[in-house]
C-alpha cells in the first residue's frame, strides 16, 4: 500500500493531465500534518511535498545547486539534508520522478557543507577539519582534504571544472569574538570593526594542494565560484550592507580583483548576490537607499553594466533565484521583522521581468511558516516547479510548487 501511495502521489506530481479528484483546495499550513500535496487556495497553485524522511528536513541554500541530473531515464535527483530525532544530520536524496528518498550519508559526525559536484556525481561536505565527499549512486565515500590542525576554516564552493575547492579563514581574534560574542546580533558588527585579516584559499581536488590566492583586512564570505568559468571566484566583503561594497571578483588567472557594484547613495545596501546560470551576470538585492526602493539588479561580469528591475515593498525577498532558461526569476518573500518591513509579504514569488519592473504572480501563502528558517528558492532542473523549505507543518521541510496554476 506505502508503495502504491507513493507511485500515485509521483504521478500526480510530474503528469501534465491530473484527475480533478485528487486536489484539495486547502489553506497553506492551516493544518498539521498537510496531505502530501495540494492546492493552495489563496493561489490556485499545486504545493507537493518532496522530503519523506522521518525528522526536519531542509533543502540547500539558495545559490547552492543541489541538483545532478538522471544517467538514464530514472529521474534527476535532489540533494538535501535530513536531521532526525537524536540531531544526527545526513545527506539524502530524492528523486524528482518517482519522489523515493534515499540515504547518502550514515556516519554520526557533524556534517556540514553543500556543495554539489554535478559531473562528479558527488556532494562534499565537512566534518571537523576534514573534507569528504560521497558518490550519489554508489554512497562510496572518500577523503578529499584534512586542514592543519589548528586552522578552524571550511569550503564552501567548487569551481566549474571541478578541480579546485575555495574558502577563507581569518585571524585568531575572529574564533574569540564568537567565543565571546554567539549571537549574532552581538559578533555582526564587532567582527567587521575588528577589520580582523581574511585569507581567500584553494584546495585542489586531485592533489590536496591548498594555496593562498588573495588576503584583505576585512571580512571575507559569500564565496562562489562561477557556475561556468573554472577562474572567476566572487566574494564579498561582509559586514553591515549600509557600510560596505560588499560585491567583489577574483580572477584566479591575473589576481585581479573587481568590485562588480559600488553603492551610490547614503544608506544603500546591495547582497545576497548569485551568478546567473550562463555567469555573465552577477544578480543582487539592491535597495537604494535601504528598506525605501526595491530592485532586482544585475551586473554584466565582463562590462560591469548593470541592469535593474523594480518591485514593490510586498514583493522584496530575502532570497531571489533565476530559472534554468534565464527568463524567470523566484523570490521568498519576507515577514514584517526582515528589512522591507513589508506588511503582506510572506509568499513564495514567481517574477516576469516586464520592462524595468519585475511582476509578481504568488504562488505559496507562507503565513504560517516561521521566517527564521528561510526558504530558499530554487528552480527545478525542468523550469516547471519552484522548489523551497519551509516549517508551516511544525517542522522543517522541502516542498515544491507548480508554476503553472492547477486546472
Amino acid at each position: 500500500m506505502k508503495n502504491s501511495l507513493a507511485t500515485i502521489a509521483a504521478t500526480m506530481l510530474f503528469c501534465i493531465s491530473l484527475p480533478a479528484t485528487a486536489q484539495q483546495k486547502l489553506e497553506t499550513g492551516a493544518q498539521k500534518p498537510m496531505p502530501q500535496q495540494w492546492i493552495d487556495k489563496d493561489t490556485g497553485h499545486k504545493v507537493a511535498r518532496l522530503s519523506s524522511a522521518s525528522g526536519s528536513n531542509s533543502s540547500f541554500y539558495f545559490h547552492n545547486n543541489p541538483f545532478v541530473k538522471q544517467l538514464k531515464n530514472e529521474g534527476d535527483k535532489m540533494v538535501f539534508y535530513n536531521t532526525d530525532a537524536s540531531g544526527t544530520r545526513q545527506l539524502y536524496t530524492v528523486n524528482l520522478k518517482t519522489l523515493k528518498n534515499e540515504q547518502l550519508t550514515t556516519s554520526k559526525s557533524k556534517k556540514v557543507g553543500e556543495i554539489l559536484a554535478p559531473k562528479r556525481r558527488e556532494v562534499i561536505y565537512q566534518t571537523n577539519d576534514s573534507v569528504f565527499a560521497t558518490h550519489i549512486d554508489t554512497r562510496k565515500t572518500r577523503l578529499v582534504y584534512v586542514f592543519p590542525k589548528g586552522m578552524r576554516t571550511g569550503v564552501t564552493t567548487l569551481n566549474a571544472d571541478e578541480t579546485l575547492l575555495a574558502g577563507s579563514f581569518a585571524g585568531p581574534e575572529k574564533d574569540e569574538i564568537y567565543r565571546q560574542y554567539p549571537e549574532k546580533s552581538d559578533y555582526f558588527n564587532r567582527i567587521f570593526e575588528a577589520k580582523i585579516p581574511h585569507t581567500l584559499f584553494t584546495v585542489n581536488v586531485e592533489t590536496g594542494e591548498m594555496k593562498e590566492i588573495h588576503s584583505e583586512n576585512t571580512w571575507l564570505g559569500h564565496i562562489q565560484f562561477s557556475p561556468t568559468d573554472p577562474n572567476l571566484l566572487m566574494f564579498c566583503h561582509e559586514g553591515p550592507w549600509h557600510k560596505v561594497d560588499r560585491i567583489w571578483t577574483y580572477n584566479m588567472k591575473t589576481g585581479e580583483v573587481k568590485n562588480m557594484h559600488k553603492r551610490s547613495v547614503e544608506g544603500e545596501i546591495a547582497g545576497h548576490e548569485f551568478f546567473s546560470r550562463d555567469g555573465k551576470t552577477i544578480w543582487f538585492d539592491q535597495q537604494v537607499p535601504r528598506g525605501v526602493k526595491f530592485y532586482l539588479t544585475g551586473a554584466d561580469v565582463a562590462t560591469g553594466k548593470e541592469k535593474q528591475y523594480e518591485m514593490d515593498r510586498n514583493e522584496w525577498s530575502i532570497h531571489f533565484n533565476i530559472s534554468p532558461d534565464q527568463q524567470l526569476f523566484a523570490g521568498d518573500g519576507g515577514d514584517p521583522g526582515q528589512v522591507a518591513k513589508a506588511p503582506d509579504g510572506m509568499w513564495i514569488y514567481l517574477f516576469r521581468p516586464e520592462g524595468e519592473r519585475l511582476k509578481s504572480e504568488k504562488l505559496v501563502n507562507m503565513k504560517h511558516h516561521y521566517y527564521k528558517h528561510e526558504p530558499n528558492v530554487h528552480f527545478s532542473p525542468d523550469g516547471k516547479w519552484v522548489i523551497f523549505r519551509a516549517n508551516f507543518e511544525g517542522y522543517s521541510q522541502v516542498y515544491a510548487v507548480e508554476i503553472a496554476k492547477s486546472k
